[in-house]
């Protein structure tokens, strides 16, 4: 990875996922070490990109599966406080679960220079992953770090991140190994 062409990629840490209506109790778990990761990428211009839910109510085909969550204005779609949504950083709404499909996250990411990208969020089987798949399919370095990403259950976070790098090449690093390289 070169810092000047790596951007962080934040899945769906929001109030719905960590305390509303979809609330993932192991969510709470990886907001100190996202915290951490994203203020040392902040201080080192490395760019900070928050790929979130914002639902249509009555009207997203995820909302059928899933029941209402993240609907786009409330504050269950909101990034959570403790992340502090800065200025500086981005905010790329999304309707299903990859943070590509029909967005404009490939193009801010292209404006940005980023060829490689850090991915963050819930859950490592799902949205993290078709995010993954289509960073991949787009010709972007796959990057995760485990310890800023979780599931539901610890064996769809496991499949999650073994899907991750034996499908995507995906590099697997722990927050702190990520901190210690944009330190260098």
């Amino acid at each position: 990875m070169d810092k000047k062409h790596t951007g962080i990629i934040v899945v769906d840490i929001l109030n719905d996922f960590v305390t509303g209506a979809l609330t993932c109790q192991r969510a709470l778990g990886i907001i100190e070490p996202t915290k951490r990761l994203l203020d040392a990428a902040r201080k080192h211009h490395i760019p900070v990109i928050f790929s979130n839910d914002a639902h249509i109510k009555g009207i997203d085909h995820e909302l059928k599966l899933w029941g209402d969550h993240a609907i786009a204005g409330t504050k269950g779609a909101e990034v959570i406080p403790e992340l502090e949504l800065q200025e500086g950083d981005y905010v790329v709404p999304k309707r299903r679960y990859s943070g590509f499909f029909h967005t404009d996250l490939d193009l801010l990411l292209k404006e940005l220079g980023v060829n490689s990208v850090i991915l963050t969020g819930l859950h490592t089987h799902m949205c993290v992953r078709h995010t993954s798949a289509d960073a991949y399919q787009l010709g972007y370095e796959v990057n995760v770090c485990k310890d800023c990403t979780d599931s539901f259950t610890e064996e769809d976070y496991n499949y999650g991140i073994k899907y991750l790098k034996d499908v995507y090449g995906a590099n697997i690093y722990s927050v702190d190994e990520l901190i210690n390289w944009m330190e260098k």
